[in-house]
């Protein structure tokens, strides 16, 4: 299964480092968050990965184009024609699709434009600046009895972000309220299994996501929520970078799943 990632947007609210890389190539210790985000998925058997490329997307594509070199030994005999060794290389089991989805185009635009690399397939959709210890295989096997179109991770790390209205007994999400004051309530966290009839929900690329095709789909029922108890954090900002840095560097890093 492919794993779909928004990796295009500005990152204002970061703009200490975003206004020289997008905010998915800031770095957690000395790995993008991104790469984080990869290895988290990669743990778990997902390693087909297609990401959403925008804002300064070609910092991105350099990153991968020299990852091998950059995480391998090497030595360059410049007296032999400049031949080049490589030594103990460390390789990802990784394909990645890099895709221009444009500079100013919405979440759902983003998804719309790379509907043509997924097919009539079921995949996996996050955001490239939210790391987290949630089971994803666990979460597959969820949405697969859920009947639902989309499956939502829900976490709960408190205000400025989306609300979540669940139906306690169905776990099926009854309302979607885009970045709504609240306390505690349960907010969309990424981690999405999302099925190939969701683009049928996208008009273009003025398509915010999580406005109408996400209301929608809970209008219809099929918005469904897993509910995630364990560690879910965002780098919206400098603070969240700050703190993911301290987790990291002190080997607290909960979402450090992979050996």
């Amino acid at each position: 299964m492919k794993v779909v990632i928004l990796a295009g947007g500005f990152g204002t609210r970061i703009s200490e480092e975003s206004h020289l890389k997008p905010k998915p190539m800031i770095e957690i210790g000395d790995r993008p968050i991104l790469w984080h985000i990869m290895k988290s998925y990669s743990h778990y058997g997902y390693n087909d990965f297609i990401v959403c490329l925008g804002y300064k997307g070609y910092i991105i594509k350099e990153f991968f184009a020299d990852y091998y070199l950059h995480t391998s030994d090497v030595t360059f005999d410049f007296k032999n024609e400049n031949k080049m060794t490589i030594h103990n290389n460390v390789s990802e089991p990784w394909r990645v699709t890099l895709v221009d989805t444009g500079l100013h185009t919405m979440t759902g635009g983003r998804i719309k434009r790379i509907k043509k690399y997924i097919g009539n397939e079921r995949f996996m959709l996050t955001y490239g600046d939210g790391v987290s210890d949630i089971d994803i295989n666990e979460l597959e096997k969820y949405h697969i009895k859920s009947n639902a179109y989309i499956t939502i991770t829900a976490v709960q790390p408190g205000g400025r972000f989306g609300v979540l209205d669940i139906d306690e007994s169905t776990n099926n999400v009854k309302t979607f309220v885009e970045k709504a004051k609240e306390d505690g309530g349960w907010i969309n966290g990424g981690f999405m299994v999302v099925e190939p009839q969701v683009f049928d929900y996208i008009v273009d690329d003025n398509t915010v996501f999580e406005k109408e095709p996400l209301k929608n789909l809970a209008i219809q029922c099929k918005l469904n929520a897993y509910k995630h108890y364990g560690f879910w954090q965002c780098m919206d900002t400098q603070r969240d970078k700050g703190l993911l840095e301290r987790l990291w560097s002190t080997n607290r890093a909960n979402w450090k799943v992979w050996s």
